[in-house]
């Protein structure tokens, strides 16, 4: 991620804003490549539309919307425009409940849109956030790990089938809604490793989440990033936090150390899974999600949970609830 990426923030749609038929309601969240906000459709259905406009390269100005770029980055927002829409026409060909879907693609404003269906829930992020603050021996329970990442690496099996990557793929994009079911959204640093003549764009990247490779130039990116990424939310659900940025100095060091106390808590076998996805060597973590998902597969843990004692009373909180609900589920 540039500097400027992430120090200027896309000025969005103020609400009420009507885009070739839909109505923009609020704004959901922004980053370095857009906004996503949402809206209602024009048959009343409420969805997500998600705006292409790079804070370094593109700004808003006046209150029609419109998008304004300097001479000199217009070629550079063009070609990050076609990968945009690109991507979302991939996705619209993906049909799984672990991906989000693409409903519609719209063209206003001098920039592009995809409309997605809205879904309601929290991030596994905040999911992580609040059993960590229940404080019990276990973040997460090895189960619930377990079946929840089934359900995702499902999705992204699909994903890497039909010869896309995630690239960014973290708690905060990994979505848990109402129904509890697990979904892949923000694909935004993704690229259609078909269409770009093995000549690619380099993606933002989150350190913990992000494979070493994704910032050595001439490194080769592929399902094996997205296996690392995999490796790295394993490790946040068991620990309670990211992992080391194993791209710096020490950091696979600190992440092995980790890894050892992590034997205390949960299965030889799923320490055994994170360090191989997180392997620094692309050529030693699982070769395919196919596999990943044959090492994940739910079975009799020698260390899976005894009743811990009962931990000490706690003000209500409905997070709370819905982790423990959640857990329940998956165990």
């Amino acid at each position: 991620m540039t500097q400027d990426s992430a120090r200027i923030a896309p000025e969005p749609l103020p609400p009420g804003t009507m885009v070739d038929g839909y109505r923009i309601v609020s704004k959901i969240g922004a980053g370095g490549f857009g906004v996503v906000y949402r809206a209602i459709s024009p048959t009343g259905q409420e969805v997500a539309v998600k705006e292409y406009l790079p804070g370094a390269l593109a700004r808003r100005e006046g209150v029609n919307g419109a998008v304004t770029v300097a001479p000199e980055k217009n070629a550079l927002y063009r070609m990050g425009m076609r990968c945009f829409l690109e991507e979302g026409r991939a996705l619209a060909q993906i049909s799984h409940p672990s991906v989000v879907n693409v409903l519609n693609f719209l063209h206003a404003n001098d920039t592009v849109y995809l409309v997605m269906n809205y879904l309601e829930g929290a991030s596994l992020q905040e999911f992580i956030m609040t059993a960590v603050g229940l404080k019990n021996p276990k973040v997460f329970r090895e189960s619930t790990i377990r079946s929840l990442f089934d359900e995702v690496l499902g999705g992204l099996r699909v994903v890497h089938q039909h010869t896309m990557l995630h690239l960014d793929i973290k708690p905060a994009n990994i979505f848990i809604t109402e129904e509890d079911r697990a979904v892949l959204i923000d694909f935004g640093a993704a690229r259609n490793v078909l269409h770009n003549d093995g000549k690619y764009l380099q993606p933002m990247f989150t350190p913990g989440f992000s494979g070493p490779e994704m910032r050595q130039k001439g490194s080769a990116i592929g399902p094996w990033t997205d296996i690392y990424a995999i490796g790295a939310c394993i490790f946040s659900c068991m620990k309670g936090h990211p992992p080391p940025d194993t791209a710096v100095q020490d950091g696979a060091v600190r992440l092995r150390q980790y890894l050892q106390e992590l034997r205390a808590v949960y299965s030889d076998s799923l320490v055994d899974l994170v360090a191989d996805c997180m392997a620094i060597t692309p050529t030693r973590r699982p070769h395919s999600v196919y596999a990943l998902q044959k090492m994940l597969a739910p079975h009799e843990f020698v260390m899976e949970d005894s009743p811990p004692p009962p931990p000490p009373p706690q003000v209500a909180n409905p997070w709370s609830e819905r982790i423990k609900a959640f857990s329940k589920r998956l165990a």
